[in-house]
């Protein structure tokens, strides 16, 4: 198989993990605003990194893997675990007052934030048709949310803060990627979060009203643990100005979750928004495949 072919599977392969992996964090969210119900956002933040830090420690740990606290990017480690949990935080500060379409919907601007970005500090530019698709994919978004038919809650600006953590933190997992394995990077993200929320939890804690609350709460951790497990990995398999656009899935993920959970219906602006949105994801994958049938020279990033 020659490098170009091998190149184009693999970022095929990222674009379904990165499909994958929002459908758990739609998953985590919709946790997290139950969870906001019953006690503080930053204790619902504390039981997503702690409980994520045990699970992963059962799976991968110093003692069988004696190589794991290993890296040779520590403070790209500690920035991006930081930026990680400052884009929970926020989000989870966001999700107690706003809908999780409107917080979904806030978050899409990444894309855009991760396409400038991406140039500048990592070399990988991003073309007119990706730019296209992305603007597309995001009137889509914008069909669901709205905005100005009725105003919208201040913690938006929640929502705007994890953009920005975010952003950046789809950088720096890529720089993470290019020297550390996947068990390493996600070791530090649970590891920092969990003690940095740990610090502040004695001014924040409410005891857990039942055993399905306690459940929760592990739950949740389980799945920002398996959604940041597959991102790592889809970063290693594609760029992140490949991956970022197909963040815009998780809307219907949203769509799915808040009828079967919550018996939430979605209105027509909702099931034309997510239409336009899926139709825009879908040109992206054409185009990853077009581009990777070009061998001579290498295909350019678009």
């Amino acid at each position: 198989m020659s490098d170009a072919a091998i190149q184009r599977a693999g970022r095929l392969k990222g674009i379904a993990l990165i499909c994958v992996t929002f459908g758990v964090f739609a998953c985590l969210d919709s946790t997290a605003k139950y969870l906001n119900q019953f006690m503080d956002p930053l204790q619902t933040t504390w039981a997503r990194y702690l409980s994520g830090f045990v699970l992963a420690l059962i799976l991968s740990n110093p003692v069988s893997r004696p190589g794991l606290m290993r890296t040779k990017r520590p403070w790209i480690q500690l920035a991006r675990s930081m930026l990680m949990l400052g884009s929970t935080l926020f989000n989870f500060l966001a999700v107690k007052y706003l809908q999780l379409d409107q917080t979904t919907a806030i978050g899409f601007a990444t894309p855009f934030l991760v396409a400038v970005l991406s140039g500048p500090m990592l070399g990988e530019w991003v073309g007119w048709r990706r730019w296209v698709a992305i603007a597309v994919g995001f009137c889509g978004v914008l069909l669901v949310a709205r905005p100005g038919f009725g105003g919208i809650h201040p913690a938006a600006l929640w929502s705007v803060a994890a953009v920005f953590c975010y952003g950046f933190y789809f950088i720096a997992t890529r720089v993470a990627s290019r020297s550390d394995s996947s068990e390493t990077t996600l070791f530090y993200s649970n590891i920092v979060g969990a003690v940095a929320m740990t610090a502040v939890l004695p001014f924040v804690w409410t005891m857990p009203q039942s055993w399905g609350i306690v459940g929760l709460m592990v739950l949740i951790g389980a799945f920002g643990t398996i959604g940041h497990y597959l991102l790592i990995i889809a970063h290693r398999l594609a760029p992140p100005s490949v991956l970022a656009p197909f963040m815009y899935t998780q809307i219907v993920w949203v769509i799915a979750i808040g009828y079967m959970v919550f018996g939430d219906l979605p209105s027509s602006w909702t099931l034309l928004g997510a239409g336009i949105v899926v139709a825009s994801g879908l040109y992206l994958l054409h185009r990853e495949r077009v581009n990777g049938r070009i061998v001579h020279p290498p295909p350019a990033a678009e």
